[in-house]
């Protein structure tokens, strides 16, 4: 069997590339729904937590692509960057078999896609200044 790695260091690729962000919005709003007490088998917890926490990975990556193409003046940027940091060391916990892990890592996917809608809203043009004595435009 042969196969074909591909060199991407930058995320070139993985950028052209389009979330498929329905179906997990509806595995985050599910997840949300469960009582804490839910009885969920360990296993089926810590799968649904691993499938959440790759998604997130792609979804920060995103935000993170967009974060950087605004400039260093404009406070989306640097919210992003911030909230990108806070993101990282949540997804870097060690997964556990627990509703509430689960539960983590929806509320991280659900949070990343409101940082990335940010980040993708057109800002208003800024008023041009009318001048006394002068008529607009």
């Amino acid at each position: 069997m042969t196969h074909t790695v591909l060199y991407d260091p930058q995320g070139l690729i993985e950028a052209e590339l389009p979330l498929d962000r329905e179906p997990y919005e509806s595995l985050v709003a599910a997840v949300l729904a469960w009582p804490v007490t839910a009885a969920l088998p360990a296993a089926d917890c810590q799968q649904i937590a691993l499938q959440l926490t790759g998604h997130a990975r792609a979804v920060a990556a995103d935000v993170q692509r967009r974060a950087a193409l605004l400039p260093e003046s404009d406070g989306r940027r640097a919210l992003a960057e911030i909230e990108l940091g806070v993101m990282q060391r949540c997804l870097a916990t060690p997964l556990e078999g627990t509703v509430s892990c689960a539960q983590g890592r929806a509320r991280t996917v659900r949070e990343l896609y409101t940082r990335l809608d940010r980040l993708m809203e057109t800002r208003p043009g800024r008023a041009r200044p009318v001048h006394s004595g002068t008529a607009p435009d």
